[in-house]
């Protein structure tokens, strides 16, 4: 279709608060999915840990820690057949409607099977489905804005409200089933969540209009049997590495967090070396760089609040709320209250100051700083003995958790749709989710370094370390917008 096809559709686009329609739909699938995501993954832990008088499978807390950051990554790494599915084979609008399905059957297994057999399952389901669509969500709702729409990174931002609405909902009901009834139901509510997601995506479906129906780069039918190929040899190695035990639960998440980084710099060097890219995209996949890094890092603190976190309110926190005593897995919907509440502030914000907004490599900077910030106020916590560090202090600080976020996350959704090349547009948020996938795993290795008895150390290195990342990121900020090519 060329140019001229295009204006029109464009000069008739329908809009809702100024931006199109189509964020509408993306906006509510990605909250369900993230109800269903988040609503598991809080009790997992737990699950995990839990002894099995208590409903879970008695492992020891730092591999049970370790496999849920190791999950995460696993997420994002599989964004990348995620963002494949879409190039070569689906499109993204249908890669997300098939994603979704993928992982209402992962919530599904977890909710019914029991055991270690329903977890590995469950886990394998959710993390495929889950990489489908996160990476396509995204990467179709950049499709709805041409490059340089100042509108754009209010358009994430108010698309990264639908999520924090679902991962502010999904804990707090997976959390009062779980302690109530037990985990499986919290899992079935997990799985009844993304269902209601699919059914809102297929009935607003027409909204999307034509945006990510094309495939853009199709797969040849006489390459269908060597991929066919390759994950079956894929398939073989996990299988082998699990049965000799050269892959244990205890360091699983060291194992993920290797992978995803090789798989990264190999990503990185064929986008580089892809005769589709022309020297201009070349220019800015370079400058993409430094940002996957300090992506990375940040998500490396913020996700302890699954790992790190999820262990520290089990046994530090006093949730006690008028004489009843709220679940511990709660902590994961505090840091969404105040990204729902600042969420159509910053998107405002970002909105009315347009090309006069601080640079993508700045606000990345500013979120690095803060998260590291934020990390080291659990210094101040450090006090308090045993169980009684009142959640409310814990809320105040995990809105600085908020702030950083809201500076970094959407904006790099952002900016990834808009440094990507255009025969690898799903690909490239593929690979920005792998420096959260990095990041995530990360928060699984470092937990195994936590301790109540030296949270001084912990909190204060990780965050100091983090603060500094983030200040060498500000000074490179001008040179990293000069490889960024025109896009702010």
């Amino acid at each position: 279709m060329t140019e001229v096809d295009h204006q029109p559709e464009r000069a008739a686009e329908r809009t809702v608060f100024g931006h199109p329609i189509g964020l509408v739909n993306l906006f509510g699938v990605e909250l369900w999915e993230r109800f269903s995501y988040y609503g598991m993954v809080t009790i997992l832990g737990y699950y995990l840990y839990y002894s099995l008088t208590e409903g879970g499978l008695g492992l020891e807390k730092t591999t049970a820690t370790g496999i849920v950051g190791a999950y995460g990554g696993v997420v994002y790494m599989s964004t990348v057949l995620g963002g494949w599915l879409a190039d070569r084979v689906l499109g993204m609008e249908r890669t997300v409607f098939y994603g979704g399905v993928v992982v209402m059957a992962g919530h599904i297994a977890l909710a019914v099977l029991p055991g270690l057999a329903g977890v590995g399952a469950g886990l394998a389901l959710v993390a495929l489905g889950s990489g489908a669509l996160k990476a396509n969500a995204s990467s179709l709702l950049g499709t709805l804005y041409e490059k340089g729409d100042p509108r754009c990174d209010g358009g994430f931002t108010l698309f990264y409200l639908g999520v924090n609405l679902g991962a502010f909902i999904g804990p707090l009901i997976t959390g009062v089933l779980q302690t109530d009834l037990g985990f499986h139901y919290g899992f079935g509510a997990a799985a009844i969540g993304m269902a209601l997601g699919l059914i809102q995506y297929v009935v607003f479906r027409r909204n999307l209009g034509t945006h990510g129906r094309i495939v853009p780069n199709p797969l040849p039918r006489n390459q269908i049997p060597m991929v066919i190929g390759f994950v079956a040899v894929v398939v073989a190695v996990v299988a082998i590495a699990g049965a000799t035990g050269l892959v244990r639960l205890s360091d699983i998440a060291w194992w993920i967090t290797g992978i995803i980084a090789v798989a990264s710099v190999v990503y990185f060097y064929l986008m580089l070396r892809s005769p589709k890219v022309t020297p201009l995209e070349r220019v800015r996949v370079r400058a993409f760089i430094p940002l996957f890094i300090a992506n990375a890092v940040f998500w490396s603190l913020f996700q302890q609040i699954f790992t790190v976190l999820a262990v520290y309110s089990d046994e530090r926190m006093n949730w006690s709320v008028f004489g009843w005593t709220a679940p511990s897995n709660w902590i994961g919907s505090e840091e969404p209250v105040w990204v729902i509440a600042l969420s159509p502030l910053f998107a405002l914000m970002w909105t009315r100051l347009g090309n006069r907004a601080p640079t993508t490599p700045r606000k990345f900077a500013y979120g690095v700083i803060g998260m590291g910030v934020a990390f080291m106020l659990f210094v101040l916590l450090s006090g308090f003995e045993g169980k009684t560090v009142p959640a409310l202090l814990v809320f105040f600080i995990l809105g600085a958790f908020a702030v950083s976020e809201l500076m970094l996350s959407p904006i790099g959704l952002a900016v990834t749709t808009q440094l990507a090349p255009e025969a690898f547009r799903a690909q490239m948020m593929a690979l920005y989710f792998f420096s959260v996938g990095i990041g995530t795993s990360m928060s699984g290795v470092l937990a195994d370094y936590y301790s109540p008895h030296h949270e001084v150390a912990y909190f204060g290195i990780i965050g100091l370390v983090t603060i500094v990342v983030g200040i060498v990121v500000y000074f490179l900020g001008p040179r990293i917008s000069r490889l960024m090519e025109g896009v702010h």
